[in-house]
């Protein structure tokens, strides 16, 4: 008689329950982005006292007395001598500050102006017509861009100097009218904003090649003029080696080379540091006015190739 031996049947391998398995890796991925987020935020939040500390500390020191700004912290106010040093500002030398600031306005604006019309047609040229070596030129405005502008002020101040615009509105005015950078950001607009097919028709009713520029490409081009303008604007403003090597008449100073020399001088005229803050915080507006004015332009400009 045979026995049978009976064997233990191995209990079930555990079902892991649905709490388990939803809510541990969702848990992690919560910590893992919440500490994503303080880490960047933590980033953004020095990065951005980094950038404002410098302004901040202009625009306190800028309304204190002479006294006031030795005596006291940095970024504590002192007495209330704004409106005084503004005043003061504006009439030291025969209101010299305020010709200096229109000086800068005129070589700003007009520059930029023709500057970004140049790169937006060269641009446009490089995207929609085809001739001989045109991606050879094309990579000629590309090593431009790669030549610090300080290298090349000495050529131009020699040939200034043999055409006789040394120290002179043109000396400043000419050689900010070329910007490769800008003539290779007008191409990228012009890949991304103006199709062929619309330049075609246009051709097809009749219009020339300066009219289809001017009526039809342009207007779509209208975020990446400003945006360029913008750029060309901020390196203009703050051209202040070019205008060191060309100008020797204070009344033909910008701004900027105008606080320069009166910075320089402070130890000779201590009464010059405070107009050097004041005139410095007033300089820094026109940049700022400019970027809120035209920011919803330059903000979809930035992001012309983003979806190309």
């Amino acid at each position: 008689m045979s026995t049978q031996t009976a064997t233990p049947e191995a209990p079930p391998a555990p079902v892991p329950t649905g709490r388990a398995t939803r809510g541990s890796a969702p848990r992690r991925d919560r910590r893992g982005g919440l500490t994503s987020r303080v880490a960047v935020n933590t980033v953004l939040a020095v990065v951005a006292v980094y950038t404002l500390m410098p302004l901040t500390w202009l625009l306190i020191a800028s309304t204190k007395s002479y006294r006031d700004l030795f005596a006291t912290n940095p970024f504590s106010l002192g007495d209330f001598a704004f409106l005084a040093n503004l005043n003061a500002l504006l009439e030291y030398n025969d209101g010299i500050f305020v010709r200096w600031l229109l000086n800068s306005l005129l070589y700003t604006v007009v520059a930029s102006v023709l500057s970004t019309l140049i790169s937006v047609a060269c641009g446009y040229a490089f995207d929609k017509y085809a001739f001989r070596g045109r991606e050879k030129w094309f990579g000629v405005v590309l090593i431009g861009v790669l030549i610090p502008s300080t290298v090349v002020q000495l050529p131009l101040y020699l040939m200034a100097s043999e055409l006789g615009l040394v120290n002179t509105y043109w000396a400043v005015l000419i050689p900010g009218l070329v910007n490769p950078f800008g003539v290779y950001l007008a191409r990228v607009f012009s890949e991304g904003y103006v199709p062929g097919e619309v330049l075609e028709a246009a051709r097809v009713d009749g219009a020339g090649e300066v009219r289809t520029f001017a009526k039809v490409a342009l207007p779509m081009l209208a975020p990446g003029f400003v945006t360029i303008f913008l750029f060309t604007f901020t390196a203009s403003w703050n051209n202040f080696y070019g205008a060191l090597m060309m100008l020797n008449d204070d009344q033909l100073y910008p701004v900027n080379l105008g606080l320069y020399m009166w910075n320089q001088n402070v130890y000779q005229q201590p009464e010059l540091y405070p107009l050097v803050i004041i005139g410095s915080l007033v300089a820094v507006v026109p940049l700022i006015a400019a970027f809120l004015c035209l920011q919803r332009f330059w903000r979809s400009g930035l992001t012309a190739g983003a979806v190309k």
